[in-house]
């Protein structure tokens, strides 16, 4: 068996088209362009390019890219003062605030700081409670971008039984809650638990998200299943190299032969993940003007 090979790249390239089609059509009911905020603090070259990539998807998509850049002795209060600016706004949508945070700042009260209607990463009290309630919601970027991944391969996925490894707020934890919302039997493994191997032998859908490099081995899927690598770990470089391979939390060659389907690292779930930022920001954006969003497609 050779398992599909599920092109995230191309399912979000079609999801940000979408999205970039009803962006000019809000633009027109709301006489403004939906906006995204994305605040940076510090110089992390990796949250630096991450934050440069979202800016250009933002107006490719025609919306209205907000960058604010704090330094990285920023404090508490400066931070926690734009937020309250950005939320009282009317022309931004949807605020991301990039982590991780230099260490002296608090996270969480950051992200509680965020009004739940801009939420755009789904990570403020309201917005998990909403999604654990089964409550309409924005939701994080990633899990969602999995879940739109699942249905794309599978369609209905009510009855499958599924694993999530992993257990952080970003990714496992509301994996989890949309898969139960799609009426899967679903496992949340982590660290701590045991028979790991035995227990994905049983599982139609293996979502991983447990940041270490080619864990999932072949023989601990079930033939047919479909696997979700949430991970992006690189390898210490080979000799005469500059950089490491770049591979998820799967091993893809091998797992490839007993999978159904199977996303690849890179090129997999990466790529949702500012697609499915995009479209977060959308929503918000019909919603905080009253303006319905007809198009079930997102």
């Amino acid at each position: 068996m050779s398992a599909r090979r599920i092109d995230g790249k191309a399912f979000a390239a079609g999801l940000r088209e979408r999205v970039g089609t009803i962006a000019a059509d809000f633009a027109g009911k709301a006489g403004r362009k939906a906006g995204l905020a994305v605040v940076l603090v510090g110089d992390d070259p990796a949250s630096q390019v991450y934050v440069r990539s979202k800016g250009k998807a933002t107006v490719a998509a025609n919306m209205n890219s907000f960058e604010h850049r704090l330094p990285t002795d920023a404090t508490q209060e400066q931070l926690e003062g734009l937020v309250d600016t950005l939320n009282a706004n009317p022309e931004v949508d949807g605020i991301l605030v990039q982590l991780p945070l230099p260490a002296h700042l608090n996270e969480q009260a950051v992200v509680d700081r965020i009004v739940p209607a801009k939420d755009v990463d789904g990570l403020t009290p309201v917005s998990t409670g909403r999604l654990a309630l089964g409550l309409d919601g924005l939701v994080p970027c990633t899990p969602l971008g999995s879940l739109m991944l699942l249905k794309d391969i599978h369609g209905d996925l009510s009855g499958m039984n599924a694993v999530v490894i992993g257990r952080s707020i970003l990714v496992g934890k509301p994996m989890a809650q949309l898969l139960l919302a799609e009426s899967c039997t679903v496992t949340i493994a982590h660290s701590r638990t045991k028979n790991l191997p035995e227990l994905l032998r049983g599982a139609d859908i293996v979502v991983a998200a447990v940041g270490r490099p080619e864990m999932v081995r072949a023989d601990w899927l079930k033939p047919g299943a479909t696997v979700i690598d949430v991970g992006i770990n690189r390898l210490p470089p080979e000799p005469g190299a500059e950089k490491g391979k770049l591979v998820g939390d799967v091993a893809y060659g091998e797992a490839s032969e007993v999978a159904g389907a199977i996303t690849p690292v890179p090129g997999g779930v990466g790529p949702m993940t500012i697609a499915v930022l995009l479209r977060n920001t959308l929503v918000a954006a019909h919603r905080n003007e009253n303006i319905a969003l007809t198009d079930t497609t997102l």
